[in-house]
């Protein structure tokens, strides 16, 4: 519990000392800087933060279907990485024509392909699912497909001395193998799962932190407060979707070294 502590206290040290530099900004573009730089002033942090406070119940009933629309989507695009992932390190065939698809496909930018997936399904929940998965699947399925072929030769070589067929190779060896590399995509693809969430609520949709945002930015100074208490809500998000893979892994990945309790951590 110690070491755990100790690897976040630096990071909590250096929140603190941006949250205060942030402070002392927003107060002296406001109070003493000239009028045309205060006109595009930093809000206040502790503002923000009561803003966040006060409309908690609206953020938290928006946040929950981003996050619920973010979730599926990453779900099904980490299923489809996944597979292919899989397909790919069993075929090399499979691999020479699924591969450069895969690179091609993310050649598409976000912002280009939300308006045109938007456009033909004509529903905003779906289309955030399928932008949601569409982020997810490439990270994931090339670190799986990494992990899986990371497996030892030695290891492989005493499978193959226990007769073993080949889906008890991938499921006693390969995919436990691979886990850390799954999980390090599920990591970088939670947040953007729900970037992409957002993306999409900001072509126009009824509901979501998405929505918030855009609205509270058209109503414009008015209406900071709650714009950048949205934003805020919206990270709070990606890092819950970050949290919760992290949480899973830890769970089914304990042999890891960096999971494992030492003598000191009882201290």
């Amino acid at each position: 519990m110690k070491r755990h502590s100790n690897r976040l206290l630096p990071a909590f040290l250096w929140l603190l000392v941006i949250l205060i530099l942030w402070e002392l900004i927003s107060w002296y573009i406001t109070e003493i800087a000239e009028t045309q730089l205060a006109q595009s002033k930093l809000p206040y942090v502790h503002k923000v933060l009561s803003t966040l406070v006060t409309y908690s119940g609206t953020l938290v009933q928006e946040g929950i279907v981003t996050f619920g629309n973010a979730g599926l989507g990453f779900l099904l695009g980490a299923s489809f990485g996944v597979l292919l992932a899989v397909l790919m390190s069993i075929s090399k065939w499979a691999e020479r024509i699924a591969f450069p698809y895969l690179i091609i496909s993310q050649m598409i930018p976000v912002l280009g392909l939300a308006p045109i997936i938007y456009g033909i399904i004509h529903d905003q929940n779906l289309s955030r699912i399928v932008i949601a998965g569409y982020i997810t699947f490439f990270p994931v399925s090339l670190n799986t497909l990494s992990g899986l072929r990371s497996t030892s030769q030695q290891s492989l070589e005493l499978m193959h001395s226990y007769a073993a067929k080949s889906y008890q190779t991938y499921w006693k060896l390969k995919l436990p193998s691979a886990l850390p590399n799954l999980f390090s995509g599920l990591k970088i693809a939670a947040p953007l799962s729900v970037t992409a969430a957002i993306l999409v609520e900001l072509m126009g949709t009824k509901h979501g932190i998405g929505v918030v945002i855009l609205r509270n930015l058209y109503y414009g100074p008015s209406h900071t407060y709650m714009f950048w208490a949205s934003v805020v809500a919206s990270a709070l998000l990606g890092i819950a979707g970050y949290g919760l893979v992290s949480l899973i892994e830890r769970l089914c990945t304990p042999w890891q070294p960096a999971f494992q309790r030492k003598g000191d951590d009882h201290q």
